[in-house]
């Protein structure tokens, strides 16, 4: 399996970030739908093995930080990652609005406690960076508290990659027309409608501060440990086919290998 995918999607760091000028419905890479469809089987595949490796090594750990707007399709990317993994090795954390004893702590403390040991595959279903998103568009604290949080979040993230943690950080760029797309189909459908709350309106209505508010945290927070890709998203088939590389890719990187077995000599088994 060739390993050039994955750059087309990656943020070097340093680099400005202007998600307008991104297209969330390009599909670059690959022929198409059909040819997408026909290659994740094969991708999932070699994803279950190089999961179980890892799980098996108990020498590294990979972290996904999966970010994206309202609709973006995080639990959709989850899903289909998720499927036909070890799960004694594989754990999706989804944060939620700080609770009052996690309030009353350094805005990283609820967070540490649930990154990956070693073997283990994490997947942050939202994450730390809502403390530079929601907190900056809603106004929840002033800007001499958010401000100084992506040195806090580059210096964290730092400490983990060289505690042998790999750092996938997945922003899912969807387009305003396609997230009112699933608003709909989520009031339309009984089994989605749950999704959909009235305040999810209100956020609509502040695109672009979340946009700018996005960009700013990518360009300021893609590192080397701990880069970020710019998947579009617009695309389901898309997204989950570029998902999937990037993670296939970087476990390949990391290369996990089965330990050696026990000298079993004069072993017997009755």
């Amino acid at each position: 399996m060739t390993t050039a995918h994955a750059d087309r999607w990656r943020v070097a760091p340093g680099a400005a970030v202007d998600l307008a000028a991104r297209d969330p419905r390009q599909a670059d890479g690959i022929a198409g739908k059909d040819e997408a469809m026909a290659a994740l089987p094969e991708l999932h595949d070699r994803l279950r093995q190089l999961q179980e490796r890892l799980w098996a090594d108990q020498r590294q750990s990979l972290l996904v930080v999966m970010q994206a707007i309202d609709a973006g399709g995080k639990d959709g990317a989850i899903k289909h990652l998720f499927h036909g993994l070890n799960p004694a090795g594989a754990h999706v954390v989804s944060f939620k609005a700080p609770s009052e004893d996690e309030l009353a702590h350094d805005f990283l403390w609820r967070i540490h406690g649930h990154t990956p040991g070693k073997g283990e595959l994490t997947i942050f279903n939202r994450s730390h960076y809502e403390d530079v998103l929601v907190v900056r568009v809603k106004h929840l604290v002033p800007e001499t508290v958010w401000r100084p949080r992506y040195k806090l979040i580059n210096h964290f993230e730092a400490q983990l990659a060289a505690s042998g943690t790999r750092i996938v950080k997945l922003f899912l760029h969807i387009s305003k027309d396609e997230q009112a797309e699933r608003f709909r189909a989520r009031l339309a459908d009984p089994t989605k409608c749950w999704k959909f709350r009235v305040g999810d309106l209100a956020d609509r209505e502040q695109w672009d501060s979340y946009q700018h508010a996005f960009e700013e945290a990518i360009a300021r927070t893609s590192t080397e440990p701990a880069p970020w890709y710019i998947v579009p998203a617009d695309r389901k088939w898309y997204r989950n086919w570029a998902v999937s590389r990037i993670l296939v890719e970087t476990l390949e990187h990391m290369d996990p290998q089965y330990p050696p077995c026990e000298d079993v000599t004069g072993v017997t088994i009755g």
